[in-house]
């Protein structure tokens, strides 16, 4: 019964991020006006975000990790910061789905890796093999493929009108 409960827990932001990029203009009209559709997303998302940790951590065993368990969670913390640093909340959290105007970004990563912020996620995952079940990583591991791929199949008719 636990591991259903870790599976849940670590799939939890994947449904809310799926109906969000589909129906945008329900998250925005359920915002209301005057609340950034992009900001409550990302206040949602990092209460997810704490379950997933949660839920894995509880099932994770810590010792000191070998080198490239290191190396994978810097790297993918970087690109995970550096898409952040570059897309800013809105730009992060869906803006351009809630009928936001965001700048075209081609600076590193951009232009270099396709899909710059699931590739760091990603890689930050694996560094947690050293510490948790393969299990629910890959379980993941998934959610993030499965949400890159229905972000590229973007269709501009489902955008929200501008808020």
């Amino acid at each position: 019964m636990w591991s259903i409960a870790v599976s849940i827990g670590v799939l939890l932001p994947f449904p809310f991020y799926y109906v969000l990029w589909l129906w945008p203009q329900l998250w925005v009209e359920l915002c209301g006006n005057g609340v950034d559709p992009s900001h409550l997303m990302a206040q949602v998302s990092h209460a997810l975000k704490v379950i997933q940790f949660i839920s894995l951590f509880s099932v994770s065993s810590f010792s000191w990790p070998p080198w490239y368990c290191w190396l994978l969670f810097i790297v993918g913390q970087y690109l995970n910061f550096k898409v952040y640093q570059l897309l800013g909340e809105s730009g992060t959290y869906y803006g351009v789905r809630f009928g936001k105007e965001i700048p075209w970004v081609t600076e590193f990563p951009f232009g270099y890796i396709k899909d710059p912020q699931y590739i760091g996620s990603i890689l930050s995952l694996l560094a947690c093999l050293c510490w948790a079940p393969f299990t629910y990583v890959f379980l993941w591991i998934l959610g993030y493929l499965f949400i890159m791929k229905v972000e590229s199949q973007e269709d501009p008719t489902t955008r929200a009108k501008h808020c």
